[in-house]
C-alpha cells in the first residue's frame, strides 16, 4: 500500500459528496457536522482514532511494566461504525451516517490506513500471545508503535483533509 501526495491532494480537495449543496438545509447539516466534530468536507471523526491510540498507549508502557502486555491482548480491533456504536460519543449516529455517506475515495485511503493499523495490531498481538519471554513482547511493542504512530497521523491527515500532509515522509519513518 502506497499513497502519493498527489493522491492524497486530490481525494483531500474533494468536499464530502452530501455536502455540495449550499442551502439552508446543508447549511445546517454542515453546522451539526462541525459541531460534532466530524469534518464536514471528509466526512470523518477524528474519535475513531482514540480507538488505536488507546492501543499504542497500551504498547508504549509494555517495555516499563511487562504486566500490560495483557491489557494490550484485550484490545480488539473494532470498525469505523463498530467503535462509534459502543461509544458514549453523543453524535454517533451522525457520525457514522457521515462516513457512509462520505466520498468513496477518502472513505477507501482512510479504510486502507486503519485496515493496516488493524493488521499490524492484530499480528503483534499474535506473537505477543506467542512470545515466552518478557523482553520479546518488549521489541514487539516498540516496533508496534513505530509501525503504528506515523499510519495514526496519516488517518489523521485524511479525516481533516490535510493537503499539506507529507505522506512519502510519514510511510517512511
Amino acid at each position: 500500500m502506497r499513497i502519493t501526495r498527489r493522491q492524497m491532494t486530490t481525494t483531500a480537495a474533494q468536499p464530502a459528496r452530501s455536502h455540495s449543496k449550499t442551502g439552508p438545509e446543508a447549511q445546517a447539516r454542515l453546522a451539526e457536522l462541525r459541531a460534532a466534530n466530524i469534518n464536514p468536507r471528509t466526512g470523518l471523526a477524528t474519535d475513531y482514532l482514540n480507538h488505536f491510540n488507546e492501543a499504542i498507549m497500551l504498547l508504549e508502557m509494555v517495555p516499563d511494566m511487562p504486566e500490560c502486555a495483557e491489557d494490550f491482548l484485550g484490545w480488539r480491533p473494532l470498525s469505523y461504525a463498530e467503535h462509534f456504536t459502543a461509544s458514549n460519543f453523543k453524535a454517533r449516529d451522525l457520525a457514522i451516517a457521515a462516513y457512509d455517506s462520505a466520498d468513496g475515495r477518502i472513505r477507501t485511503e482512510f479504510d486502507n490506513i486503519t485496515s493496516a493499523m488493524t493488521s499490524i495490531l492484530t499480528a503483534v498481538g499474535d506473537a505477543m500471545r506467542q512470545a515466552q519471554q518478557d523482553k520479546t513482547r518488549a521489541r514487539l511493542a516498540e516496533q508496534a508503535t513505530g509501525w503504528v504512530k506515523p499510519l495514526v497521523m496519516l488517518a489523521g491527515g485524511i479525516i481533516n483533509g490535510d493537503i499539506e500532509a507529507d505522506v512519502d515522509y510519514i510511510m517512511t519513518h
